[in-house]
Order: C-alpha cells, then sequence, then structure tokens
C-alpha cells in the first residue's frame, strides 16, 4: 500500500549528509490502542487511537569503532477516523554531542515529518494531519548526563525556536509539487512565542528567516490555527454550529508534559473567582429514585424520585470551558509559569489538508496491528532503559550505553528476554497449614520473592453495579516481537562517503582572499597655525 517503511525514509534522507561515516538506526512504532485522553473534555467524547515512535541513531567512523547513540526522537501519532485527521506529536528530541560534523539530527526530523506529511508515505488512512510542537531549550533530554559531555553544545532558547521554524518551513515547501501539475495540498503554518507581539517574534527569529526564505505560498501567521476554516480540526465537534455550547475542549489537544494540558486542566476545574475546585460529586442514588427496571435519574433539587427510563446527561462543559475563548486562553498562556520563566518558548503547527481524498478508507479496525509495529510494553522497556539504566557523560560511558540499549532492543524482538516465568501470586492470607499441606507450603516459601504479574483488576463497582470503564480493551493482541520483524522494519544501517563541505568561516575566509585588494588612505591632520 506504501512505497516506504519509516526505517527505509529516515534511511534514504541520511545518504545525503557529506563525509564518510555509518549509521544504524531503530525505529519502533507501536501497535494502536485507544487513547480517551486527546480531547478529555470534549462532548461527546473524541475517539483516538495512538501509536508510540522511537527512533535512535548511532554512528561509527570507521568499520572498526565502536557505535556511539547521537539522536534520540520520541513522538506519538493520534488517529482519529471520525475526522479523517491525524496528529503527529513531537515529544522531545535529543543528541548526545558525539557525532561527526554536520550533525544529522536536523535531516532526521525532516525525514520523520516528511514521512507522515506525504500523503504518499503517510501510514494511517488519515486525509489531513497536524504535526503540533513545544519548543523548550533544555542541556538534556532523552539522554541522562550527556550535558556533562564537554563535546555537546545545546541550543539557546531563541536559537531553538529559530532551528524548529526552519525545520517546519523546509517541510512545507519539501511538500510542494516540483511538476505544478499535481493538486497543491494546502499548508499552513503557524507560531506563537508566548509573551511576544508579532513584531518582536519576527524580530528575535529574523536571522533564521533571513538565511532561510519562504515562498508566498508558506507565509508563516503569527497566532494559533484554532480560528481557521481552511484545515479540518482534528476533533469532530469542533466544527460545529454557532448554536450549538461553546467548549475550549474541543479545541486544545492534551499531549504529556505540554503545558497547555495543565492549563485546560486548571480551566476545567475552575468554577468561579474562588479559585480551582473539584469536580462535583454525583448525588447518591436513593431508593425512591430506583424504578421497577432498575433504572434511575437524578435531576434538579426537588425532584428526585421520579422514574426515567434513561440516565440524563449533562452535556454542559466542565469549569470555564464554556466561557473562555480560544484567543483569550492563548492570551493567558503568556503568564503561564512554563512560559515566563525567563526563558523564550514558542508553539508551533503544522496543517496540512488534502484537496482530495487521498486516503484509502477500508473495512479494516484502525487497531489492528500492522507489519513492523511492536507492543507499547516493548516500546515504554526501551524508554525506562535509556532514561534510567545509562548514562552519557563520556565517550567511554556513551559507547557502553549503546551497546546496552541496541543489544536490548534485539533481545526483545528475539525474545530471549521473554523467558516464560512461573506464576506467582500476590500473597494473601492463608489458613493454618494442616499436615497434608505441609510439602506445597514448603515448595511456595522456597520459591524466589519476586513480584506478581500484572493481573486484570476486578471491575469497580458503584451502588451494586459495575462501572463502564471509558476506554474498552483492545480485541486484538499485542503483536509478537520477532527477529523478522527487527530485520525488515526496526533496524538499519546506511554507509555514506560524500564530500565534506566547508563550513562558513572557511568559506568567508576563501571569499576575503580573493576579493581584490583595497588600500586604504591615511589622513593627514593639518598643523594648526599660531
Amino acid at each position: 500500500m506504501f512505497e516506504m517503511n519509516l526505517r527505509d525514509t529516515l534511511l534514504q534522507n541520511l545518504t545525503t549528509l557529506p563525509g564518510t561515516r555509518e549509521f544504524h538506526i531503530h525505529a519502533l512504532v507501536s501497535a494502536p490502542r485507544k487513547h480517551s485522553a486527546l480531547y478529555p473534555f470534549a462532548k461527546p467524547k473524541c475517539r483516538a487511537y495512538l501509536q508510540d515512535i522511537l527512533i535512535l541513531l548511532s554512528e561509527q567512523t570507521t568499520p572498526d569503532s565502536p557505535r556511539i547513540l547521537v539522536t534520540a526522537i520520541e513522538a506519538g501519532l493520534y488517529h482519529i477516523p471520525s475526522s479523517s485527521t491525524a496528529i503527529l506529536y513531537i515529544s522531545k528530541v535529543d543528541s548526545t554531542g558525539q557525532c561527526t560534523a554536520p550533525s544529522p539530527t536536523a535531516t532526521l526530523v525532516r525525514a520523520l515529518l516528511l514521512h507522515y506529511a506525504n500523503p504518499t508515505t503517510r501510514p494511517v488512512p488519515a486525509d489531513h494531519l497536524w504535526i503540533h510542537l513545544f519548543a523548550r531549550a533544555q542541556t538534556q533530554y532523552l539522554f541522562p548526563n550527556s550535558a556533562d559531555f564537554s563535546g555537546k553544545h545545546p541550543l539557546g532558547d531563541v536559537q531553538l525556536c529559530g532551528w524548529w521554524k526552519r525545520v517546519f518551513t523546509d517541510v512545507a515547501v519539501e511538500l510542494t509539487p516540483r511538476d505544478g501539475k499535481s493538486a497543491l495540498p494546502v499548508v499552513r503554518l503557524f507560531y506563537v512565542l508566548p509573551g511576544f507581539g508579532q513584531t518582536e517574534a519576527e524580530y528575535a527569529l529574523k536571522p533564521v528567516n533571513a538565511a532561510h526564505p519562504v515562498t508566498q505560498n508558506y507565509q508563516w501567521t503569527y497566532g494559533h490555527p484554532y480560528s481557521q476554516t481552511e484545515i479540518p480540526l482534528p476533533c469532530p465537534g469542533s466544527d460545529a454550529s454557532a448554536d450549538s455550547p461553546r467548549n475550549l475542549g474541543l479545541f486544545i489537544p492534551s499531549f504529556d508534559d505540554d503545558p497547555k494540558s495543565r492549563f485546560m486542566d486548571e480551566i476545567a476545574y475552575t468554577t468561579g473567582p474562588e479559585g480551582i475546585k473539584s469536580p462535583p460529586r454525583k448525588r447518591a442514588r436513593t431508593g425512591s429514585s430506583v424504578s421497577r427496571g432498575g433504572s434511575y435519574s437524578v435531576t434538579s433539587e426537588g425532584n428526585e424520585g421520579k422514574n426515567d427510563s434513561h440516565i440524563e446527561t449533562d452535556d454542559r462543559p466542565l469549569g470555564e470551558l464554556g466561557k473562555v475563548s480560544v484567543d483569550e486562553f492563548w492570551e493567558r498562556m503568556s503568564f503561564r509559569q512554563e512560559c515566563v520563566a525567563g526563558a523564550v518558548t514558542a508553539f508551533f503547527a503544522l496543517g496540512i489538508a488534502s484537496l482530495i481524498g487521498s486516503a484509502e478508507h477500508s473495512s479494516v479496525s484502525p487497531l489492528a496491528p500492522q507489519a513492523g509495529q511492536v507492543s507499547s510494553k516493548l516500546n515504554k522497556r526501551i524508554i525506562t532503559s535509556l532514561m534510567t539504566g545509562v548514562e552519557f557523560s563520556t565517550r567511554e560511558r556513551a559507547i557502553r550505553a549503546t551497546e546496552v540499549i541496541e543489544s536490548t532492543i534485539r533481545r526483545l524482538c528475539e525474545g530471549i528476554a521473554a523467558v516464560p516465568a512461573p506464576e506467582i501470586h500476590a500473597p494473601r492470607p492463608r489458613k493454618p497449614p494442616s499436615p497434608s499441606d505441609d510439602k506445597a507450603t514448603n515448595e511456595n516459601d522456597s520459591g524466589p520473592t519476586l513480584l506478581a504479574p500484572p493481573r486484570t483488576p476486578p471491575p469497580r463497582m458503584a451502588n451494586g453495579k459495575r462501572v463502564v470503564p471509558d476506554v474498552s480493551p483492545n480485541p486484538f493482541p499485542e503483536p509478537e516481537p520477532s527477529l523478522e520483524t527487527y530485520e525488515l522494519f526496526i533496524y538499519g544501517s546506511v554507509c555514506i562517503s560524500n564530500p565534506i563541505l566547508k563550513n562558513k568561516a572557511a568559506l568567508k575566509e576563501n571569499k576575503d582572499s580573493s576579493a581584490s585588494p583595497v588600500t586604504v588612505l591615511t589622513v593627514r591632520r593639518l598643523k594648526r597655525k599660531d
């Protein structure tokens, strides 16, 4: 169906880098799973499916030299079938500073964005795509203690915002058809620097804009993307008519470790000038409110006890979500702690809409695992090993960490680490042992003390009734890792040998030396007559 998987797309783009070196990549994409927290305050609920993306890139300067991890990217892909829209959220991007110049990070990030932005390689059946990012400068994100390495020079706050703006611009320009015959997709770029006006933001990023001009079709819009109508928004209720109740929760998506999500929570549970309140607790069911059929309803004060055939639901937005507009939300974001802590931050959004429906919609469930995908548990286990089990403060430790992480991925795919363990039950009260149970008791006590395996918790009960969870179980089993999946979809390597480009300082020096000599005239001062 698609021309190239994610791993092959990334390797193909890495071949354009200058120099002689070998890259080794691990591209892990989890199987889709139900996710109800993308628009937690939308009514009705927005059904979305989430895939975790983890990309690890290591470099080898010579065939005999060791591998060293140089770049890591963590992202999430959200698919909303009801609106034929997908969201790619870039969560973290980090480097160790131990690569050969030029760094492959920018090339790798652009290739990832283009893989999902291009309809011919987009691995989900969605006609529209949004890419979201919150840029905040930090010394390290995914590589522990990499900030202690002397060769790592992280970008400053303004430099990082300009770097991301250049990457997004390159992606937008790349989506323009070269032949002029293909239907042009609608591409729009948005950015906001909280606390900055448009003139101040343009001046702060002016050096980047001057070095990388954009075409007329892809001019940046300073502001949020939730008032435009050219590209459909992901949540189906966001295009509701003016007569429907306004709900901020239909527009602002919630991502992990994103200041917008924390601000949305405060707005949702703020009921007045007295501050933040917890959600009101539902009225307890009384005997008079129960009908013979078992159904009940709780209405306004004084109306309890009326028998209805259904449970009334309140579709009103929580807290102040129905009063705060999108423009007011972004204006108030400028006063949030994450945005006024002394460093410049930025929100970026790129929207892509196809003029004609290009996605191939089929009857296949969006939860069905595709070839090359892994389980979300395997992905989380690798992230945990990377964040807590290794460090990158020196070259020797980075080499050792690379060996540990890469071998862990291969062993998990081969199933070596997934050796079935004996079932161990959690400790529970036991009756006094009898002589016939002595043997069994001794065998159980002599076993190793390990944690109990994960188990499905018992159903939650409220007032004698089972509470239905928000997310139903996944009908498809988690994909089993295999060596074939590892070799065909996850791991890949490429050797490059391209001419080395001269740096800007050398080019400037050569340009100055080749220019014609300039004669400097000395001004002679006249003597003042007495």
